[in-house]
């Protein structure tokens, strides 16, 4: 987990040319923001190298056929959030975990694609098996994402 790092207007102003195209030349952020283009060089590389930014290919998982999202809501039998949202984490098809408030303690994006031999019971039984400590799961299916754009982990 990326520490708290300050991040000025600049830094956010630079954050969202690239939200919307992570391709976008620095020259022309840098023309829109009126600064150097080394200066929108720099900030992305301290942002990245301080785990605040990453660039990367998203997909809409809505547009892939065969493929499904889902959110599981599970409840755990340890305080340790932190580690066992890590080892979750790592499972196939698992994009991110989030300590969450609320009746449940972590809160997994996963993506399926039954089609491939990983269908909703292949990730019951094959990798959420592994975890221990789970007290309840509550799956969601993601019938319809907006916006909703993740990483291909398949």
């Amino acid at each position: 987990m990326a520490e708290s790092v300050k991040i000025d207007s600049m830094s956010l102003a630079i954050i969202k040319h690239l939200y919307g195209d992570g391709r976008k030349p620095y020259s022309i952020i840098a023309e829109e923001l009126s600064i150097t283009e080394n200066t929108v060089r720099s900030r992305v590389n301290k942002l990245q190298s301080d785990g605040v930014l990453e660039i990367a290919g998203l997909i809409n998982p809505d547009a892939l056929p065969g493929h499904q999202m889902i959110l599981a809501a599970l409840k755990m039998s340890t305080v340790e959030l932190g580690a066992k949202a890590e080892e979750l984490s790592r499972l196939r098809g698992v994009i991110s975990v989030s300590v969450v408030t609320g009746r449940y303690d972590l809160l997994a994006y996963v993506l399926l694609h039954p089609d491939a031999d990983f269908s909703l019971l292949d990730f019951f039984s094959k990798e959420l098996s592994r975890i221990e400590e789970i007290q309840d799961v509550e799956t969601f299916v993601v019938y319809e994402g907006i916006d909703l754009l993740v990483p291909y982990v398949l």
